[in-house]
């Protein structure tokens, strides 16, 4: 090859990996490049990471030379590679065992016998990135390149693939980006609202925790029954904490079968498993820098429990078919309404991990721990309700806010969120009339008449003679007879219409009634 034909080569090399293209298939195209001026039969692109290289481009090797890592210290000839400052063509009788010996694709076992053997180290700014070997059947492949020419050889290399890696993290952070959009979007789209409502002492105590945890970077346990707002903390928290400019990313852990939480959390490599089409970062790595609100933790099984151990211990995660481990920064806040100590007596969660969790926890209390921030959810919940249906201005009669108050509420904050839109919806079957919308307790009926959960109302100063509590059933005939008044008010005394409020049928209402005394029996 004379002078003039590698200048040409070099710059055909160089005009060829200015083509667009993605980052990963750029490796590919600078070996496919890098053939027309070094002619070998197999060779590889290596990344530097330590005191090990790991494969990222092969042309001419099986396959398996791509699954392995390549430690220096258990190859003597690619140590001595990264120890040069310039190409190093090995002796043909070397006694040093090549790394790739057997894994020639064309015959694996030609690579045995004497051949060349290239190595050129990869610098970028006195730093080694790289290493790129070549290996060639003929011994005297390489034996008439100009050192100078190797040395311009391995400077396209180290160029394009530095360019390649910062192409391909920029690459991951666009994907990232959008998957954090896609995950905020989602989460927006499934949110039942955003602000901590009412003005209880209960409620005034829960944000003083909030204000205040959120100043540091604990990881937050919070805890609660069913449908108390869990969320609606770990998010407040958030808004409040030094990351609130970063993303909060939730995942609902109950919603998770075993199979995939592994993969939810921590991502995978393309080709893990069946279905693995890409490899896919997992929330803990989405979230970087910013805010990871598992909801639910206590269903999440014991092995990925370990795994979520190690992260908050170390910051260290890793994907699923992946021997390469990343690190994180996420601020976890966590939430359960199970009993983790009593889980953990059980076998069923791992006492590490709870006390890990367990830095600083906040229990939300239950509605019933704080009715007199009903009203106030009432008319929040009534207000968002309205608006969502395109009605006008609505309100709720004394009466049936003196129900909800009595009822003690087991499924509570979500409970009465249902409860009032279904009210809302039934109401608005009359919203044309004069005086607009009104939430009765006839509207109520079906969702909190079961005596169960309804609490006997408290006695009124003109009544304190009286026994302080009424019996069950004089409780219940109170409850049914202010109930069918209400509805029979509403409809004008209409008992068909009335019948339909109550969602009964009208002969029944009328037997009903005429036992409560609210109906002569010959009408």
């Amino acid at each position: 090859m004379t002078t003039m034909d590698m200048l040409n080569t070099l710059a055909a090399i160089a005009l060829d990996l200015t083509a667009e293209m993605r980052a990963e298939d750029r490796y590919e195209r600078l070996l496919a490049a890098l053939h027309r001026a070094i002619p070998y039969d197999a060779a590889t692109l290596l990344q530097a990471e330590k005191d090990k290289l790991i494969p990222i481009a092969a042309r001419g090797l099986t396959p398996d030379a791509m699954g392995r890592t390549y430690f220096r210290k258990e190859h003597p000839r690619l140590d001595i590679i990264c120890n040069s400052n310039e190409p190093v063509l090995f002796s043909r009788d070397s006694p040093l065992p090549d790394p790739f010996d057997g894994m020639l694709a064309e015959d694996p076992h030609r690579l045995h016998h004497i051949h060349a053997c290239l190595g050129c180290p990869l610098y970028i700014n006195d730093s080694l990135i790289g290493v790129l070997t070549a290996d060639a059947l003929d011994a005297g492949a390489f034996d008439n390149l100009p050192g100078e020419y190797l040395k311009a050889v391995s400077a396209i290399a180290a160029a394009q693939m530095h360019l390649a890696t910062l192409l391909k993290a920029l690459e991951d952070k666009a994907e990232r980006q959008g998957l954090i959009v896609s995950d905020l979007m989602q989460d927006l789209s499934t949110q039942r609202g955003s602000e901590i409502v009412g003005q209880s002492a209960a409620t005034g105590n829960l944000r003083r925790e909030i204000e205040l945890c959120a100043k540091s970077d604990f990881t937050i346990l919070i805890l609660g029954e069913t449908g108390v707002g869990k969320e609606l903390v770990a998010r407040a928290i958030h808004r409040h904490s030094r990351r609130r400019d970063r993303a909060m990313l939730y995942l609902n852990c109950a919603a998770l079968p075993e199979s995939l939480a592994e993969s939810e959390l921590f991502g995978h490599t393309k080709g893990a498993f069946t279905g693995a089409t890409q490899d896919r970062a997992g929330k803990f790595e989405l979230a970087d820098e910013g805010t990871l609100f598992l909801d639910e933790i206590g269903e999440l099984s014991l092995p990925v429990q370990a795994k979520i151990l190690r992260t908050i211990q170390e910051g260290e995660i890793q994907r699923i078919g992946s021997e390469k481990t990343g690190h994180v920064n996420v601020r976890l806040l966590a939430a359960t309404n199970r009993d983790l100590e009593a889980e953990v007596r059980a076998g069923r969660f791992r006492s590490d991990l709870y006390h890990r969790l367990n830095v600083y926890p906040i229990r939300v209390p239950p509605l019933r721990e704080r009715k007199d921030d009903i009203p106030l959810l009432a008319g929040f919940f009534l207000d968002r309700t309205r608006r969502r249906l395109g009605l006008g201005e609505a309100r709720i009669s004394p009466a049936a806010l003196q129900l909800l108050a009595r009822y003690s509420w087991p499924g509570n904050v979500r409970e009465l969120e249902n409860i009032i839109s279904r009210a809302v919806l039934k109401a608005s079957q009359g919203a044309g009339q004069p005086g607009g919308l009104q939430i009765e307790p006839g509207h109520l009926a079906g969702d909190i008449g079961s005596a169960m959960y309804v609490q006997p109302a408290e006695m009124t100063v003109a009544t304190r003679s009286a026994p302080e509590r009424m019996s069950l059933r004089e409780e219940v005939k109170r409850f049914q007879t202010e109930l069918i008044r209400s509805a029979l008010a509403k409809h004008g005394g209409n008992w068909a219409a009335a019948a339909r409020a109550l969602g009964m049928n009208r002969s029944n209402l009328h037997n009903l009634a005429t036992r409560l005394g609210i109906r002569d029996r010959g009408q």
